[in-house]
Order: C-alpha cells, then structure tokens, then sequence
C-alpha cells in the first residue's frame, strides 16, 4: 500500500521523524535535512482531483483550513486562515497571476485547472519570503511536468446536470530536450441544490424573499443557458544545456465562455488568460552556487462582465465592465552551502502588475471603473537555513519597496515600504513526537480595487489606505506512530491596518478602510491505519476573528470571512492494485459569529456523505466514479461579505445567499501508457 498517497493532511503530518538520516531533495515534503513549513499538500492532482476543474473546490474539500467562497459552477476563490483576495498568495510555476474581475469572477487559482497540476503546497501563515504579499498563507502550484520517453494520459468525464470533460496529455524526450503539451475541454449546465432549484430559480426565489431586485433575474430565454464552457491547452519545453543545467519553457492558455454568476449582477461574456514562464535552474555551478534559479514570467486575463442575460436588460440596454489585468515578473535566487548543515539563500524579486477597466452602455463608453493602474514592486530576500540531528531552523529576511500609480491624475499616488521576517523551527523530542512553530510579520500593500475602484460616478476606493501587516504566531506539535500519526497546530494573528470594506449605506465613497484586528485558530489532522489496506484520515479547522473596534457609523466588532468550525473524516480502502474506494463526511457548525452590518448573515449547520472508488482496471486504464451530497442536502458554505457585490434589493438589506450542489454523480475514464 502506497501510504504517502494519503490524502494531502497525513502527508502533511509526517513531519520529519527520519530527518537525521536524510535530506531533502526537491520534491520531499517534509524532513528536518531540509525544513519546510507546509501545512498540506495535494499530490498526483491531475488524476485525483478529476471532478471538475475547480482548483478551489480542491483545494477546499481537502484541506480543512481552507474554505469555498462559491460564486458560479466554476472558477471559484478559497478563504485561508479568515483571510482571502490579496491576502492569500498564489503561484503558479513560480510566477504570479491576479484576476481582472473587481468582484472575483476570476481568482488565480480559477486559471490553472486541476487537469495540468501535479501538486499544491500551501504554507500558511507570513512564512515565505520569495514572492511580495505572503499575508495569511502561500499557495505554490506546480503544474505537470514533460517526461523522458514517450507518455500520455487521456481522460473523459461526466456528471450530472449536464457536466462533460475531455482531455489529454502527450509528453516526451530524452536526456537533451524534453516537451509536453495537453489539452482539454469542460462544459455544464447549471447545477440545481438540493431543493432542485438552478441558478434561475435560486434568483427567482431570492427576488421573492426580497433579497433580489426582479431585475436580477435571468430572461426567459436565458434561465435555461449552460453555466459554463471551459477550455484550456498547456505546453512546455525543457532544454539540458548541461548535465546540471536546465533552461525550461511554459504556456498556459485558458478559454471560458459564458460562466453565469448567479449571486452576482454581472456573468463573464468570456474570461480569457495567457501565462507565460521562463526559468533557468543550475545546481553545483561553483563553491558557492549549490542552486542557481532565474524565472521571468507574464501573465494576461481579459475580462468582460455584462448584463445581457438579465431582465435589466430589457430596461436599460447591456451594461459591460470590461477589464484586462497583466502582471510581469523576474526572480533570481541563489543558494550557497556554507558547510554541510547551513545553507544561505540570497534573491532578488521584481513585478509590474496593471489593472485597467471601463464601463460601457449598449457599446457607449461610460467611463472607468479602474483607471490603468500600475503597482510596481522591486524586493531583495534572504533565508538562512540551519540543520541539526534532530532540528532545523529557518531565518527569513524580505525588503519591499512598491509604488502604485492612477491614470486618473485626481487620485493620489502611494509609496510603501515594508520589512518581512520570520523564523521557523522543527524539533524531533523522541522517534514518534516533534514540536514545531515559528513567528514572524509580512505585509502586503493595497491593489488598485481598494484604492481606485470607481462606480457610478463614486469613488469606491479609498487612495489613502495604508499597508496590512501581519504579526503571527504558530505552535504545533507532530505524534507519528507506525500505525498513526497526528498533527496540531495553533495559530495567533495580529493584523495592524488590515483593509475591510464599510458597507454602510450612508457611505457612498471611500468604503474601504484600515482596521486592527486578531484571528486566532487551531487545526488537526491525521491518519490511522487499520491495517495495510484499511485506513482513516481526519482533519478539522477553527478560527475566531475580531475587530478591534467597529468602523464608521458601525457598532459590530465581529470579523468577515471567519468561517466556523469545519472537519472531515474518510475511511479508505485499497483493495487491489492500488485501487481505492472513500466514504468520506464533511461538516460544518453553524455560521452563528457573523459580520451583519458588513452583509453577512447566519448560516446553517451541515453536513454532507461523499462517495468515491478510484479503480485501476489494469496498468493503462483506470476508472474513477463518485456521488457527492448522497443524501441531496441542501446547504451552502460561503457567506455574503459585502466586499463582493452581490444581489441585494436596496444597501441597507439582506444578501442573496447561493446554496451549493445537491447529489452529484460522476465518472471518469482515463487511459495512459
């Protein structure tokens, strides 16, 4: 039985028993020859995750720290820690993306899909020094690399409500070049609740609740259109200029027609993306180089929100807010042996992001909605890593220096300079229990949304906001056993000037502001194995979150996006040849701790059974099926934080909240050789 194809958590938990006799090579997940501070990880991706290609929904159903905000069928945006939006940082290859979409129709994580990624790390918390803005945590996405020889892997799926997927992978080379190229193609309808309704009918019964303007609601000739088309084709070419020499090339390009976001008053006309990565790794080039990386990246997202399907069309013609976002990068990194058990990693860190976007009315120019902004970021970064028989320790350095310009000559522009640093440590007390934890600060500056965001006619940015640090403690402690092992982990954050929207009615510009704040959490995870074909894996998550004081013509002090207590726990059996079949549960309290004034409301407790078999039919074929929500609940798990602009019948009144999918089948075939 392969025990580290467990899922991402009990990986994750195995932190570092054997560290004495190894070190870690690029890939291990976690030994003290080479500390890491992951939290989870989420391997073989692109053949276990096959449901959909959601990286969020992913990411959310296997990690317990991580929660869904849904907003449509696809292209979904992950809470971490209570945190979300520029507080998280994604990485996809070693490069950046960031969505055009003010309202989040198209987070980063919604451009790279589960189909061309091998694994996901998260680090979380202020841990990571190498890429500006680490504030709650860091999701690093490495996605499928080419292979020497020749290999394919090709895959058809289907679900309920209309789902369908084809896609493929062909790679090959040998010791001099090696080139990959995949593609694929995603389509569905929309998906109903467990109460049977679509996307239309929960607007429909929003409108009767009152929590919906009846302009809201789709045309009659478009409440049955699909929810979305998604297409996507990655290549990559890697090139050995020496035996320890390797000059790599990457492209991915994503294609999605027609995405509705039913919450929303706006659905994609399209949302199209381009990212483009370079890197050159060379290991052991002289005495002082053990790894040498250089990375320049691009990435492009066009994005066109309108009106068209809805009723107020029929009234007032099709509202577009069209907008592009770009963001170029370049890293050079450096890391020096110093002797056998102290490495010394020096960098430097670049990045040009713009964001541009305008209104228009039936195809007349109405005016911006974010005036060709550029933030511009120059940093240097140092980590210094230290092993011993039975720890390890790490010391980050980060210097920002970042300018972020309007092309609008009335807003003001803003200069920000910050320091990050952090320390990490593991201890291994005997055989089978470690302690590990760390401090550290990280900050992250404003993105031109929160402070040159526009909207009828009204500033809603706020261009004097200042920068968000995080001051953050963790604690954890690591049981591995032969049969178990467990993971605990707590977590203290102080977050000074902290960036929350002020959704007061009464105030019509200038709706962000900076705030104090603390989260503080606590998360397990773990495995136990029954014997070598029978196991359990668990894992649960807590977080609590407050203000210092409540913002203006507020009295509330409870904090947005603080999810409540969430956990799962599977039962898994390897039957034969690898083959694996899961009955899984997943819960949540009640979201009774909630921010009212801000939009958000009570939610109820819930709990769902999923089942899923992944079987190996013979070394080439493999099938995998599945029934999420066995028993057709109904339920949602994303709140309605008025920082996304959601359907709501005047400002000062309830928010449409959007329930998740009822029982889903789905099934998918793949072949490789």
């Amino acid at each position: 039985m392969k025990k580290t194809v467990l899922v991402s958590l009990a990986a994750a938990a195995l932190l570092a028993n054997d560290a004495a006799e190894n070190n870690a090579t690029d890939g291990d997940v976690a030994t003290l020859g080479s500390i890491v501070v992951e939290s989870s990880s989420l391997s073989d991706v692109n053949t276990e995750e096959i449901k959909s290609a959601d990286t969020a929904e992913a990411l959310a159903k296997q990690v317990p720290s991580i929660t869904l905000v849904r907003r449509s069928g696809i292209a979904n945006d992950i809470i971490l820690r209570g945190q979300k939006r520029d507080n998280i940082n994604v990485i996809v290859d070693g490069g950046k993306i960031y969505g055009a979409c003010p309202n989040r129709m198209d987070p980063p994580t919604s451009h790279v899909i589960t189909n061309n990624i091998s694994s996901i790390s998260i680090i979380e918390g202020p841990y990571d020094v190498e890429h500006a803005g680490t504030l709650s945590g860091l999701v690093t996405v490495d996605t499928v690399q080419p292979d020497k020889g020749v290999h394919g892997n090709f895959n058809a799926g289907i679900g309920s409500f209309g789902y369908s997927k084809v896609a493929g992978t062909l790679t090959g080379g040998n010791d001099t070049v090696r080139a990959l190229i995949g593609v694929s193609g995603e389509w569905s309808g929309q998906y109903e609740d467990g109460s049977g309704n679509t996307f239309a009918d929960q607007i429909d019964n929003a409108v009767a609740a009152g929590t919906a303007k009846a302009s809201n609601a789709y045309l009659p000739s478009e409440r049955d259109r699909s929810a979305y088309a998604k297409r996507s084709v990655m290549a990559k070419l890697f090139v050995n200029l020496a035996e320890n020499q390797e000059l790599r090339f990457g492209y991915t390009g994503n294609r999605s027609d027609g995405v509705l976001y039913p919450n929303s008053g706006m659905d994609a006309r399209y949302d199209n993306s381009d990212l483009y990565n370079v890197q050159y790794v060379a290991t052991d080039l002289t005495s002082w180089s053990k790894e040498i990386r250089a990375t320049y990246y691009y990435s492009y997202v066009d994005h066109p929100m309108w009106t068209e399907w809805r009723k107020s069309s029929m009234m007032m013609g099709t509202m577009t807010n069209h907008l592009t976002s770009t963001i170029q990068g370049a890293t050079l990194k450096n890391t020096t042996a110093l002797s056998d058990t102290l490495d010394l990693t020096l960098g430097l860190d670049g990045s040009l992001r713009n964001w541009d976007g305008a209104y228009d009315m039936n195809g007349t120019y109405m005016g911006p909605s974010i005036n060709d902004a550029d933030t511009r970021n120059v940093a240097f970064f140092a980590e210094l890593e230290k092993r011993y028989t039975d720890a390890a320790y790490k010391l980050g350095l980060r210097y920002d220096d970042t300018a972020i310009t309007s092309g609008n000559p009335a807003l003001q522009d803003n200069d920000y300079t910050s320091v990050g640093l952090n320390l990490f440590a593991d201890y291994s007390l005997t055989e089978s229990l470690g302690l590990f934890g760390g401090i550290g600060m990280a900050s992250r500056v404003p993105d031109a949304r929160e402070l040159y965001f526009q909207k009828s006619g009204s500033i809603v940015g706020t261009p004097d906001l200042d920068q968000t640090t995080n001051y953050e403690a963790d604690l954890g402690m690591t049981n591995t056993y032969s049969n178990f092992n467990l993971k605990t982990r707590l977590f203290y954050s102080r977050l000074k000037n902290y960036i929350y929207y002020n959704a007061t009615p009464t105030i019509t510009q200038n709706k962000f502001e900076n705030i104090d704040a603390t989260i503080w959490g606590a998360e397990i995870a773990g495995t136990w194995f029954a014997s070598d074909t029978l196991y359990l894996d668990f894992g649960a998550a807590y977080q609590y979150g407050k203000k210092d004081s409540a913002l203006r013509d507020q009295n509330g002090t409870n904090l947005a996006d603080i999810p409540p207590l969430k956990g799962h726990l599977a039962l898994n059996w390897n039957y034969h040849d690898d083959s694996l079949a899961t009955i899984e549960g997943v819960a949540a309290h009640q979201w009774d701790r909630y921010d009212a004034q801000n939009g958000e409301q009570a939610i109820g407790a819930w709990a769902v059974m999923n089942l899923k078999i992944d079987h190996r039919i013979n070394r080439n074929f493999s099938l995998i099926a599945g029934i999420d929500n066995v028993f057709n609940a109904t339920y949602a798990v994303s709140n309605t934080y008025k920082d996304l602009t959601l359907l709501s019948l005047d400002p000062a009144g309830d928010v449409m909240l959007l329930n998740e999918p009822g029982r889903y089948f789905y099934a998918n075939v793949s072949y490789k050789f």
